[in-house]
């Protein structure tokens, strides 16, 4: 039920596969009249259980829900069925000079539904936003199967209510999303890749909000590793720059000035070390290099290597985020002396990633690692989820980031949408 956790197969006995809106209301219809749970697929890439299924579910997939079906250069808006990967989404805008700025690791294989059920977030968020903020219109398949068309492609439309809010983010529990319309932006005419280090987290706090003045608007990544993460991809990867220092930052800039850009960027990078706000720095030559150091970013997924493996996606005020990662690191080590923790994430933006090896192999000490990492953040004013959803994962820990007051909008919401309680049964609240 996605890319990270346990080995295990999914449960359910009935896959059904529909080619288009009309199909999927038809399953939903006989699914609502029969109070038979279904769980939606997209590509599989979650990492918190939200599309396990249990043997007495009906699997509803949306992989042949797939293309680009129409692009407008001029209004600048893209409309593609919801089992699109977001790559094709992304090279289809690039054939028209345009960009669809959504960007992560998993983008070959991570649809535009997906992306959307789950008002995913990704590399570039503190220049583009959350996926809610690049989607215009969608067409939505109730639990009843009643079809909602909402496939604006205008930026301004205040008619009413914004329905396609409602399925922005809740993770396929109130109705499953068939077709996208979003928003593209002109192409940027350089882009700029350097990768810095630092060895004092304030310098690094310092080092964004310089960034973000010095850059003019272009700072399109802030993305930070911690030392122990570094050194282990850089085992895999070539090190750039040495693994001596206590931070790495993944600083990239889209610009409009591809005679000027490059110039500037050094500039920008020379005067930050002048001033001491950064110790080193290299900047990529190369797509090649760009790649690579993109790389060392992205290669999540090696850290599955080690058993257990936990991984822990969180968001906290910026300036709270070198304290709580060094209380979790010394409550993870006071219970397990051995334990491994590899912090990176989008700094930019707040959300920060925790890889936690800890305990048995066999992963039995998952319920107070978790505890121990999603404890404090209550009191930090932080979410126990930046942008990977709550699924069945971190349904337990909703109520330490969320008011019981929003909760229950949260639960009527779903009994007016879904009154049988059909879509993603158990997931996100019970």
């Amino acid at each position: 039920a996605g890319i990270w956790g346990p080995p295990r197969t999914i449960a359910a006995e009935v896959l059904v596969r529909p080619a288009d809106t009309g199909q999927v209301a038809s399953i939903l219809s006989i699914c609502n009249e029969l109070d038979q749970s279904v769980v939606i697929h997209g590509g599989l890439t979650g990492v918190v259980d939200g599309a396990w299924a249990e043997n007495s579910d009906v699997v509803l997939s949306l992989e042949r829900l797939a293309g680009v079906e129409n692009i407008d250069p001029v209004g600048a808006t893209l409309i593609a069925g919801a089992g699109t990967t977001l790559a094709t989404v992304q090279d289809a805008a690039a054939e028209h000079g345009l960009m669809f700025p959504l960007d992560m690791g998993a983008r070959g294989t991570a649809t535009i539904g997906g992306n959307v059920a789950t008002n995913a977030g990704g590399n570039r968020v503190i220049r583009y936003g959350m996926v809610r903020s690049l989607v215009l219109g969608l067409e939505v398949v109730l639990a009843d199967g009643t079809v909602l068309s909402s496939m604006n492609q205008m930026i301004k439309n205040n008619a009413g209510y914004d329905l396609k809010q409602l399925f922005i983010g809740t993770e396929g529990t109130l109705g499953v999303v068939t077709r996208v319309i979003v928003r593209l932006l002109p192409q940027p005419g350089s882009r700029g890749t350097a990768l810095v280090a630092i060895d004092d987290f304030d310098r690094v706090t310092r080092f964004l909000g310089y960034l973000h003045g010095a850059c003019g608007g272009t700072l399109s990544a802030y993305e930070i590793m911690w030392h122990d993460y570094y050194s282990y991809m850089t085992q895999a990867w070539p090190a750039l720059l040495p693994p001596d220092s206590a931070y790495y930052v993944l600083v990239e800039l889209l610009g409009s000035d591809p005679a000027r850009d490059g110039e500037r960027f050094i500039t920008v990078l020379d005067e930050a070390q002048t001033i001491g706000l950064i110790d080193t720095a290299v900047i990529a030559k190369s797509g090649a290099e760009e790649d690579s150091i993109w790389a060392i970013r992205d290669d999540v997924v090696r850290l599955q290597e080690l058993k257990p493996m936990f991984l822990f996606d969180v968001s906290l005020p910026i300036l709270s985020v070198e304290a709580y990662v060094k209380a979790t690191r010394d409550a993870l080590t006071e219970v397990w002396p051995d334990q491994q923790m590899f912090v990176f994430g989008h700094l930019g933006d707040g959300n920060i990633h925790l890889a936690i090896s800890a305990g048995p192999s066999s992963g039995n000490a998952r319920k107070d690692v978790e505890d121990l990492v999603y404890r404090p953040l209550g009191a930090l004013g932080g979410s126990v989820s930046a942008e990977h959803g709550i699924g069945l994962e971190k349904k337990p820990y909703l109520d330490w980031c969320r008011s019981s007051a929003e909760i229950r909008v949260m639960k009527a919401l779903k009994k007016t949408l879904d009154p049988k309680r059909i879509l993603n049964p158990g997931k996100v609240f019970d």
